[in-house]
C-alpha cells in the first residue's frame, strides 16, 4: 500500500488514501460524461475505509443509485459512490496529486463510448509551456 494525497483544484478539499494495485478505469457512461463534462472520466475504486478527508467534500446525489463527491467552490469532481456500496469508492485519477502512478486497466459504460476520443496518437501536441499566448496571459497576471 502507498499512501497518496490529492483534491480539489482550490484545495479546500483534500483527501489521503492508501493504494494498492487497484486497477484505473475509464467510464463512458452518460451520466459521468454530463457530470464531468466530458466524453469519459479516469477512476480508481478504493475501500472508503482508506481515504481520509481533510475538507469534507460537497455531495450531489447525481441518479437514485448513486452520490458524487465535488467542491463546489471551484467545481472540482472528485469521485463517485453508489448509496447501497458505502464500503467502495471510485475517486478521480486526475484530482491526485502524482495521477501518472495510475494505467487504465478497463473501459466501464461501453455503450457511449465516443471511439475518435479513444486513440489520438499521432494528433499534434502542443506543451503548454511553449505556447506563447498562455505565457503572455500568466506574465500579465502575475505582475
Amino acid at each position: 500500500m502507498t499512501t497518496m494525497t490529492g483534491g480539489c483544484l482550490c484545495g479546500a478539499k483534500r483527501f489521503t488514501a492508501e493504494v494498492g494495485e487497484e486497477k484505473a478505469y475509464l467510464c463512458h457512461c452518460r451520466l459521468c460524461q454530463r457530470a464531468t463534462g466530458n466524453v469519459s472520466i479516469a477512476m480508481v475504486v478504493l475501500p472508503t475505509a482508506t481515504i481520509k478527508w481533510d475538507g469534507e467534500p460537497d455531495w450531489y446525489r447525481s441518479s437514485a443509485i448513486a452520490e458524487r463527491p465535488f467542491c463546489a467552490t471551484c467545481g472540482t469532481s472528485l469521485g463517485f459512490r453508489y448509496i447501497d456500496s458505502p464500503e467502495k469508492m471510485d475517486l478521480t485519477v486526475a484530482s491526485f496529486d502524482d495521477p501518472s502512478v495510475f494505467t487504465p486497466h478497463y473501459h466501464f459504460g461501453a455503450e457511449s463510448i465516443h471511439r475518435p476520443w479513444l486513440n489520438t496518437e499521432g494528433l499534434p501536441e502542443t506543451r503548454s509551456d511553449e505556447y506563447p499566448a498562455l505565457q503572455e496571459r500568466w506574465a500579465k497576471a502575475e505582475r
